[in-house]
């Protein structure tokens, strides 16, 4: 009979390993912390199973916990005590993200730490700019606040800027306060194509960032372009940006594939809260095998392009690779 027999390459597990196009390893996952401006706190989000917002001290327990897993990036997200209506505590000095970063530096410096670099959660109307009287996002007048608080992360240690804000022109902007202030090398991820998506919701109840009135659909994307990705890449590109991030991931890897096709950056895909959720609770019914399906979906990222995940999952991840089923 004259027909290929594809089948000799799968015929044995040690066969499979062997030919194996696609991995997933520790030094790929970047692990999201929510850090909460109270005392003594440890509350597990209700939509997001295992994943909590810490104060400080719990903070320790939660890193400790990462860094003996495997993990060396994280993200903070941080929750303040008062919100105003140009989100003062995201670039005060001792705002609960650069809390986190000098605490996080000081127990173990071989940590990356990535800070979130937004507004949304710490203005009292949940947008991630200033507002005009009724109610527009102010671009060009957000732009100097969002290069105060990445000056500001990068004095308390963050070792990357991720601006997650999508206002035009914001890595330029960071990029030239960060070379004014003297963080020539401190890098900056770009979440340059976010879409407006509706996977972020338990996120919202995480960060307590939902927009009091109105939407994002202004200054995020429409979940049905494609293009324009590709001219948010372009523009990031061009005014510094060192790697990108592809928000959310599973529905967007025809994204993420595109990006990596036409940029020579690391690309980063955000395995956003809303997947997280649907996958934890279809396992949490008996529905799905969790440990498959989420290393099915880290591996769908990979294959697209992505060279890093953001995702909730890195601490189970890290579990499952301990196995050795995945290597």
């Amino acid at each position: 009979m004259n027909f290929d027999r594809h089948r000799r390459l799968r015929s044995s597990a040690a066969m499979r390993n062997l030919v194996r196009e696609t991995s997933i390893a520790k030094k790929d996952l970047i692990y999201p912390i929510f850090v909460i401006e109270k005392d003594d706190i440890k509350n597990e989000i209700s939509s997001m199973p295992g994943i909590y917002q810490l104060s400080l001290n719990k903070l320790q327990e939660e890193l400790k916990e990462a860094y003996e897993a495997g993990i060396r990036a994280v993200m903070f997200f941080g929750i303040p005590n008062e919100k105003d209506e140009c989100g003062t505590g995201a670039f005060i000095d001792d705002g609960i993200i650069q809390r986190a970063t000098r605490l996080s530096k000081e127990l173990y410096p071989d940590m990356l730490v990535l800070a979130d670099t937004c507004l949304c959660e710490y203005t009292d109307h949940g947008h991630c700019g200033l507002l005009d009287d009724h109610g527009h996002v102010l671009n060009d007048e957000t732009l100097p606040l969002l290069v105060k608080t990445a000056v500001s992360q990068a004095k308390a240690g963050a070792d990357i800027i991720a601006p997650s804000n999508m206002m035009d022109g914001f890595v330029q902007a960071i990029r030239s306060g960060l070379d004014e202030a003297g963080f020539h090398n401190i890098p900056i991820m770009s979440y340059g194509i976010k879409y407006a998506s509706a996977f972020y919701g338990p996120f919202r109840d995480a960060a307590e960032s939902t927009p009091g009135q109105g939407d994002r659909k202004g200054y995020q994307m429409d979940p049905a372009n494609r293009l324009e990705a590709m001219r948010e890449l372009e523009s990031d590109l061009a005014e510094g940006c060192d790697m990108m991030i592809v928000k959310p991931a599973l529905s967007y890897l025809d994204i993420i594939r595109d990006v990596r096709n036409n940029s020579n950056v690391p690309v980063v895909a955000y395995n956003v809260s809303g997947e997280y959720a649907m996958t934890k609770a279809a396992a949490l019914n008996g529905w799905i095998d969790e440990e498959r399906v989420v290393m099915e979906q880290m591996i769908s990222m990979k294959r697209a392009g992505a060279d890093m995940i953001i995702t909730y999952f890195a601490k189970d991840i890290c579990n499952y690779l301990d196995k050795g089923a995945y290597s």
